[in-house]
């Protein structure tokens, strides 16, 4: 138990009074066009021979990524906390709008910067005032050579605010208005998407499996509308991606995450590989909960007849207490964040389904959303987002121009916070029944990167195949998913999750396509850095911090071979890590053997 109280409604208001109506958001936001001008003028009057003019329009270009990253994440949040506030919504249209803008100011930059002849770029980039930029000033002149003219990608941008991003905010538009009707304790209610889905959890068997049955309900009476959004969103992809002449879908995505291709099929290829002890886990748990197979309404089922819940301020408290087993700075970190607000946990109507961190840069500040119920997922959820929050932390010194880290190593972060939590979880259990049932909780993380992920991958690239021959129909889209259900879970599913395509905000998210791959990356390469902050403890750190400091100026393979001293284009590597998930599993079932 705790003594201290911890806020589960964050605050806003130290950040911008006054909600959407705030005035200092108002003023915040219209500063971005004057910011804009500014580096406009700046880039049309550069001297690209000259280290100082180009130093000019990166401080400009540094500005206007603070103003757009604490507007935009403010707004965010707003619209997280209320799907009904219409007034965020306006906001966010007009943050897009600004950011459509700004897009073809900084192709402007990137095609001047590209057009420098190597042997002077090759001078700038040795001199002290550009010296710090040099991986992401190659980065951007690489990008360039494989875009289009910059007349060309201007009007992709352009096109992007009412066509791509568009569809994208017609996805949380459609979920935001999505209310279902679901009797629980004998009340009728009605109850956001988000609500229903934390049912997932519920320790009757009978309300889990009427929350599957509503939630696919309502996917199947909007499918539809899903669907469209859906081939909308690739559609768009595509067109660009041929107009440039990218062969693969997996370009950007690659691209963005700084990774080699033999990386990432490295990585699913020890995946596919190491299917059999997850599915015995499956068929275990089957038994355990008295069905033949398992169903998709019961992968989150807890396996005791226990009904306890955590409080949040137990969850929060252990969170913090077991932060600091690793390090004195995770753990301050954490206590802080916990402590003044940073945190939306509170279980209520009207909030965006989902969790996630955002990063506040003129403040340097983080705020996390979720929606607390009691388990020990949560708790988990909660470390998870206190890791992102402690990356954006560690990067404070950093120059902002060199924050930008890949998706991947971003979730390496948030999966190690887990991890300290999880474990510490098992080890402190009081009984045999409530270790079992830690250790589950455990292992549904390596069912959740290994195979959910894995089926997200195997949809989304098939998909996106099937869609460059036109639009492809929902029944085609149910299809599609169910086989890859059935290949990532290696067979061990009876129902599956059909429209589960319609129901992940990930695979409607335009800023960042394929937003599935770098979970999994993450959660392995994480276990190699937690393998190492055991064998070193508290010492290591300061070694840690300095990973994520370098994790937005190497590539995912460069990162590995300095901090682990590993070749992650090997199957080898990833290997290593879920051998460690494999042996959570064969102690889950040791543990119930007797239960079987």
């Amino acid at each position: 138990m705790t003594n201290k109280q911890y806020p589960e409604v964050w605050d806003l208001e130290s950040i911008f009074a006054g909600g959407s109506d705030s005035q200092q958001l108002r003023i915040q936001i219209d500063q971005i066009p004057v910011k804009l001008e500014a580096l406009k003028n700046a880039i049309s009057n550069i001297s690209t021979d000259d280290a100082k003019s180009i130093l000019n329009v990166l401080e400009l270009l540094k500005e206007v990524y603070i103003n757009f990253g604490q507007t935009g994440a403010f707004i965010n949040c707003l619209q997280a906390q209320d799907i009904t506030d219409k007034k965020a919504t306006l906001l966010h249209s007009e943050i897009s709008s600004l950011a459509a803008s700004f897009a073809p100011i900084k192709l402007q930059f990137q095609q001047v910067l590209s057009g420098v002849e190597d042997g002077i770029w090759t001078e700038l980039l040795a001199t002290e005032e550009l010296s710090q930029f040099k991986f992401t000033l190659n980065e951007w002149r690489d990008e360039t050579k494989l875009r289009l003219s910059e007349q060309e990608e201007n009007i992709i941008s352009a096109l992007k605010v009412d066509g791509y991003n568009a569809w994208g905010e017609m996805y949380d538009l459609l979920i935001g208005d999505i209310k279902i009707p679901f009797t629980i304790d004998g009340e009728e209610k009605e109850l956001s998407v988000g609500q229903v889905d934390n049912l997932s959890s519920h320790p009757d068997a009978t309300v889990r499996q009427a929350a599957y049955e509503a939630l696919e309900k309502t996917w199947t009476e909007k499918e539809e509308f899903f669907a469209k959004t859906l081939n909308h969103i690739a559609g768009f992809r595509l067109a660009t991606y041929e107009k440039r002449g990218w062969e693969s879908v997996l370009q950007e995505p690659l691209q963005i995450n700084r990774m080699q291709p033999k990386t990432i099929d490295a990585m699913w290829a020890a995946i596919t590989d190491h299917k059999a002890p997850f599915v015995e886990y499956l068929k275990r748990k089957a038994e355990l909960l008295n069905t033949d197979k398992m169903d998709w309404f019961n992968l989150d089922a807890p396996i005791t007849a226990s009904t306890e819940t955590i409080s949040y301020q137990e969850g929060a408290a252990f969170v913090v207490k077991n932060f600091g087993r690793f390090g004195k700075q995770l753990e301050a970190f954490a206590a802080n964040a916990i402590e003044n607000g940073w945190i939306e946990a509170e279980n209520r109507p009207n909030k965006r389904p989902g969790g996630f961190c955002t990063g506040l840069p003129l403040t340097e500040e983080s705020r996390i959303f979720m929606t607390y119920s009691g388990t020990m997922s949560n708790v988990s959820t909660l470390a998870h987002e206190l890791g992102h929050a402690f990356h954006s932390y560690a990067l404070r010194p950093v120059h902002t121009l060199n924050t930008g880290y890949a998706m991947g190593v971003a979730e390496t972060a948030s999966t190690f916070a887990e991890m300290i939590v999880a474990d510490a979880a098992v080890q402190e259990a009081s009984s045999v029944e409530e270790k079992t049932a830690l250790l589950e909780d455990k292992i549904q993380r390596s069912v959740a990167f290994f195979m959910n992920i894995h089926a997200r991958f195997l949809f989304e690239t098939r998909f996106y195949e099937e869609r460059k021959a036109g639009i492809v129909p929902t029944h085609r889209l149910n299809e599609l998913m169910e086989e890859a259900q059935k290949e990532a879970y290696g067979g061990a599913l009876n129902i599956t999750h059909p429209h589960f395509w319609a129901s992940k905000l990930h695979f409607y998210i335009t800023g960042v396509p394929f937003y599935n791959f770098p979970y999994t990356f993450g959660y392995l390469f994480s276990l190699s850095i937690y393998a190492k902050a055991k064998e070193e403890g508290n010492s290591f750190e300061d070694k840690y911090i300095a990973l994520l400091q370098d994790t937005a100026v190497m590539t995912v393979e460069d990162l590995a071979i300095k901090h682990l001293g590993e070749d992650i284009t090997q199957k080898d590597f990833w290997e290593k890590g879920i051998r460690i998930c494999e042996q959570d599993v064969e102690q889950f079932l040791e543990l119930t053997t007797q239960k079987g």
